[in-house]
């Protein structure tokens, strides 16, 4: 079986968590013990604000050895100046070349030291650094990385390495025709720059230059509106008094607004002399604040969950007709969409294209019983096993926090997904039906694109 997963990495798109922990549920703005809650709920949430607007958040995992965290900084690769596309990438590389008193070199060696798993990343909205580790190493960590966040050397020798590397990047999109089109897609489908490569193109890249990109990141590297997600086994005391004692000293402004264009909508054609077909489409679905939200999560798993759902059924396993095929649902802050890939052979192409549009505009005709329990099983089983570490539930902290403005607790998801009903999800369908659908084909023929308007 073949499903594609067309967007791996959701703009901090909660990861919702199903493993039942003996806490209870907090919600506190300032530092301090938990609250008496229902005892029925089993998540203990903490939130601290800085004075400087950075804002802790923080979900104590007693059974867990291990701990996490997420450090969301409003640099992503929608902020990306225009004449200087992948900055945010490059800059992701760029801030472990040696921060505070260590070398380059001295920063690996402490953090290999300390057992660190870490991750840089950039998507539309931020710049996103993140360490997995030994919860007795918690407090080290965050030292090492609060010098990686104030005091970074930024250093013009260490630069071009830092650019080559995403330069490579970009030319290994190339040879992944399914994230490549996720790419453009994006850029198609969501007002510009939102959708933005968060790798740029070779022109800016190549253009980009140490002294300007140093000072996007001076700018950009601010306590307004960052986001410190922990999750693990940790004491909630000792863990603000170090995040204030370490991030307090940390200054900065309100990032710069990013000044949006319409999304260019529409349907592309690329003509390229390759040996398949890549079919991508995207249509409007709700945000997470949004009360049909779940709905257009059950709706994604009856068209794509597992080899008994829509699409694998009728467009691959029925007709033969593609080697992948899949929805996905993906979220920004304010914009939110169905994206849809199929990889097909060139002959088959437009027949992969009229069942596909069939399938997604039959959806709201309507849905069986045992259809609906599969996409609620499949959902849960999706979510609960993205959720089995302290670095995805740092993640989902952080991604709650950032779309919601609050923690959503295990009762309340867990509730919500239950309580999706065969009726909300056709009121989903029909609300944001398909139609008209952001095309972009790549493949040595154009296709008849009259069925998508």
């Amino acid at each position: 079986m073949v499903v594609a997963v067309i967007l791996a990495r959701q703009e901090a798109l909660p990861r919702l968590f199903l493993r039942r922990v003996p806490n209870r549920l907090v919600d506190k703005r300032r530092s301090g013990p938990p609250a008496e809650s229902d005892p029925g709920v089993d998540e203990t949430f903490y939130i601290h604000k800085l004075d400087n607007g950075l804002t802790l958040l923080a979900q104590r995992l007693e059974q867990f050895t291990s701990s996490a965290f997420t450090l969301l900084l409003p640099a992503g690769a929608a902020a990306d100046p225009s004449q200087a596309a992948g900055a945010s990438a490059v800059a992701c590389d760029w801030l472990l070349r040696g921060a505070g008193q260590r070398t380059t070199r001295q920063l690996h060696d402490i953090l290999d030291s300390l057992g660190c798993q870490h991750h840089e990343d950039s998507n539309s909205a931020h710049l996103s650094l993140s360490s997995a580790q030994l919860g007795l190493n918690l407090m080290p960590v965050l030292e090492v990385y609060a010098d990686i966040v104030m005091q970074p050397h930024l250093g013009e020798d260490s630069f071009p390495a830092c650019r080559n590397l995403v330069l490579q990047a970009l030319e290994g999109v190339e040879d992944e025709p399914m994230r490549k089109c996720s790419f453009m897609i994006r850029e198609q489908f969501y007002p510009w720059p939102l959708g933005r490569n968060p790798l740029g193109d070779r022109q800016s890249l190549e253009g980009m230059n140490a002294p300007d990109l140093r000072r996007h990141v001076q700018r950009c590297m601010t306590p307004r509106q960052s986001l410190l997600a922990v999750a693990g086994n940790f004491d909630w005391g000792t863990l603000v008094e170090t995040v204030e004692r370490l991030f307090s000293p940390w200054k900065g402004q309100e990032p710069p607004p990013v000044g949006l264009r319409p999304a260019e909508g529409g349907a592309k054609q690329i003509s390229k002399q390759t040996a398949q077909a890549q079919i991508t489409l995207a249509y409007s679905s709700v945000t997470l604040r949004q009360e049909q939200y779940y709905a257009a999560r059950v709706a994604e798993m009856v068209l794509s969950g597992g080899m008994s759902a829509r699409l694998f059924t009728e467009v691959r396993e029925k007709r033969g007709l593609v080697y992948s095929v899949g929805a996905r649902y993906h979220a920004l802050k304010d914009y939110a969409g169905m994206f849809v890939y199929a990889g097909t052979g060139p002959e088959r192409a437009q027949e992969t294209l009229n069942v596909t549009v069939h399938e997604l505009r039959r959806l709201g005709e309507d849905i069986e019983p045992g259809e609906l329990v599969r996409a609620k099983t499949q959902l849960k089983a999706a979510l609960v096993m993205q959720g089995e570490s302290t670095a995805a539930r740092a993640d989902a902290l952080a991604g709650d926090y950032y779309h919601l403005d609050r923690l959503r607790s295990l009762a309340e998801i867990s509730a919500a997904v239950d309580g999706v009903t065969v009726e909300q999800v056709l009121e989903h369908v029909r609300s944001y039906p398909p139609r008209p659908l952001t095309v972009l084909t790549i493949g040595p023929q154009p296709l008849d694109l009259s069925i998508c308007a």
